[in-house]
């Protein structure tokens, strides 16, 4: 297996890892709030005094978790369909904003919080949008690892000369000959099969983007 595929299911396997435990919790809210409906229904049924109140904000937490778990399908499904066409035209700005929202679990998990920023304008660049995805989390893991006291990641889209940049930070905790060890391969072959580059420096990370793989 080569380096780029080797990526390329690890990636897959860890953003289905967090979408998959993103459901099984909203599952066991819906789960614990319909047990408490049930033994309003059971008291109901035993002719003792039931506050409709309490039922009211049972149901709306429920439709709210209903809701949260609509929005992790559909990410889940945008994910999958990524890989649907190896090039085609991509809206940066949404591309990184969908990333976000698909660490956004993993970053909690740090106690980080991303931030996509949007572009001005609409970019848009052809590119390999399931490894572009996967390049831009391998940006995020590292970003992760020095972003700082603030525990706040912009991910900022902007546009380029000849393209796009996304930019990574603050990174207030980035070490001496961290160049050295990012990228790594894993990195390179993705950053050489679209093109990319990564510049480190200024206490952010920058990945810039052909407008044409």
């Amino acid at each position: 297996m080569d380096i780029i595929a080797e990526t390329s299911l690890r990636f897959f396997g860890k953003m289905s890892a967090s979408i998959s435990h993103e459901i099984k919790n909203t599952l066991a809210v819906m789960n614990e709030n319909a047990g408490l409906l049930e033994d309003f229904t059971f008291m109901a049924e035993k002719g003792m005094s039931m506050d409709p109140e309490r039922v009211k904000v049972l149901a709306e937490k429920i439709m709210q978790q209903i809701q949260r778990a609509d929005g992790i399908i559909k990410n889940m499904n945008r994910f999958a369909h990524s890989a649907d066409e190896a090039v085609k035209s991509v809206d940066v700005g949404d591309m990184s904003d969908f990333v976000a929202r698909l660490y956004a679990r993993i970053a909690s998990g740090k106690g980080i919080t991303l931030k996509a920023k949007p572009p001005a304008i609409r970019i848009t660049i052809t590119t390999a949008p399931f490894l572009l995805e996967n390049l831009m989390g391998l940006c995020i893991d590292f970003a992760m690892n020095a972003v700082g006291a603030g525990k706040t990641l912009d991910i900022i889209t902007e546009e380029a000369e000849n393209g796009a940049c996304i930019r990574f930070s603050p990174l207030g905790n980035l070490s001496a000959g961290v160049t050295d060890i990012f990228p790594s391969e894993r990195e390179k072959s993705l950053m050489n099969e679209l093109k990319a580059r990564i510049i480190i420096d200024a206490g952010a990370l920058t990945l810039n983007l052909p407008k044409k793989q």
